[in-house]
């Protein structure tokens, strides 16, 4: 199918630019989200690390959704025509944190679109870099890996492994996913990607076993893991995203501090890597 594709070079370069105030009442919902009660939210407070991504949502009419509840394509983007669209990893460096209530401004740029062909099909991968600054000031640089691909074979429900003894020096938590918590990180980043939601579409029309476990908020759940166990703070996230994690079991977070480094996976409850991420502390 990748030569019957369009190019899509003419994307590359395509800029955008988003303000947003960053008001309080969106941090103060994800800290509800997140159990977190020792975190100070109110206008001038620092935004911790990826909570950014709670800000500079893409605001589309109802009418443009597709349907699979992702904005209809074109625009800022390329329309790439694969179904299945993910986003599959990111590369960030914290400058200085973003303050709450002052406004910010967002550049993004299409860095590259390519084409493969993988063993489930075609693929095609869009690389957009993003700098976010406050009061002339930069604060994150931030390089997005967004992932589509064609329908491929339903996925098998994982087999259910218990966990293994825990490894000294090692930072563990066990999340257990519901519905409840996947809505509200929906509604917290305007994500209507019904994958995340609706039951029957993720079932019947995408071959998941179950509602599908957000790749961003897996990374977020990994930075709060590495925020519980150490007082310093993050400057730089790394993260790839391996294979999908569903609301039917718990998975497992796991951190590896070495330094001023810690490596971290979330692992299925089958055990097997689901996103793993790299992390260097100031």
């Amino acid at each position: 199918m990748t030569d019957a594709l369009p190019d899509f070079s003419a994307w590359i370069g395509r800029t955008e630019t988003l303000v947003d105030g960053l008001g309080p009442e969106q941090a103060r919902g994800a800290a509800a989200m997140f159990d977190d009660d020792m975190t100070t939210v109110e206008s001038g407070s620092p935004l911790l690390p990826l909570w950014h991504w709670f800000y500079f949502l893409p605001r589309a009419r109802q009418s443009a959704l597709d349907v699979d509840g992702h904005p209809q394509r074109g625009g800022f983007l390329p329309p790439i025509p694969f179904p299945r669209r993910m986003f599959a990893g990111s590369r960030l460096h914290f400058h200085h944190p973003l303050r709450l209530g002052a406004p910010a401004t967002r550049d993004g740029e299409i860095r590259n679109v390519v084409i493969k062909s993988g063993r489930s099909g075609a693929l095609a991968f869009v690389t957009v870099g993003y700098r976010f600054t406050q009061d002339g000031v930069l604060c994150i640089d931030e390089e997005q890996d967004i992932v589509y691909r064609e329908p491929g074979a339903p996925v098998a429900a994982p087999v259910i492994v218990a966990p293994p003894a825990r490894e000294a020096g090692t930072w563990t938590r066990t999340v257990t996913p519901d519905a409840r918590l996947l809505f509200r990180f929906s509604a917290l980043t305007f994500n209507a990607h019904r994958i995340h939601y609706d039951r029957p579409y993720a079932h019947d029309d995408e071959g998941y076993p179950g509602l599908v476990v957000h790749g961003p908020l897996t990374a977020m759940l990994l930075a709060e893991l590495v925020r519980r166990n150490t007082p310093r703070r993050i400057r730089t996230f790394a993260f790839r995203g391996l294979a999908p994690l569903f609301d039917r079991a718990p998975f497992h977070l796991v951190g590896r501090p070495d330094g001023d480094a810690v490596s971290l996976d979330a692992v299925g409850p089958d055990l097997a890597p689901a996103l793993s991420a790299q992390v260097t502390l100031g």
